[in-house]
């Protein structure tokens, strides 16, 4: 079962909780992070799960993350699941920001919004998104989408632990 860690209330060098590098979730709602969290749990994911309600906690949680990996056993996440419309900070700039960051660049980064708009998707991909899924309304088709999100990149991708430099295939 993935462990949830509320990043707003991280004692944060001591976040070292598995070997797997942990799934940063980026929602500002309560009702679909609950969502997401009781779907994972259902697919058995193991990656400890932390979240950030807002961008501008994210940049900092990230910012910390990236100050600490260099002399704790910290994990960087090993993917970033984004909403674009965040209060304060939205996704966009955190999408630019993790994409122009050289430690953090390199992390998959998938959006997941309830914007079907053309033009956000385009600038998602131009800035360096991963992937680009829309949050349905049905439960069903919303459980669907979050099954191919676990069993691609939680799954079937082959990743890189970049803090360890291993290549890990599932």
């Amino acid at each position: 079962m993935a462990r949830l860690v509320q990043v707003s209330h991280l004692p944060f060098l001591h976040m070292a909780i598995d070997k797997k590098n942990p799934l940063l979730i980026i929602e500002d709602s309560d009702e679909d992070f609950e969502i997401l969290q009781i779907l994972m749990e259902d697919m058995n994911v193991t990656h400890p799960i932390y979240r950030c309600k807002t961008g501008d906690t994210a940049l900092d949680f990230m910012s910390k993350c990236k100050a600490a990996s260099a002399t704790e056993s910290t994990l960087l996440p090993s993917i970033i699941l984004l909403d674009l419309n965040l209060p304060g900070v939205d996704g966009r700039e955190v999408l630019e920001r993790v994409k122009q960051d050289e430690q953090l660049r390199t992390i998959p980064v998938v959006v997941f919004t309830t914007s079907s708009d053309q033009t956000d998707i385009k600038y998602c991909y131009q800035q360096g998104a991963n992937g680009y899924l829309i949050k349905p309304v049905s439960i069903e088709l919303l459980e669907r989408k979050v099954q191919a999100f676990v069993d691609y990149w939680l799954g079937e991708n082959a990743s890189i632990d970049w803090n360890g430099i291993n290549i890990l295939v599932p």
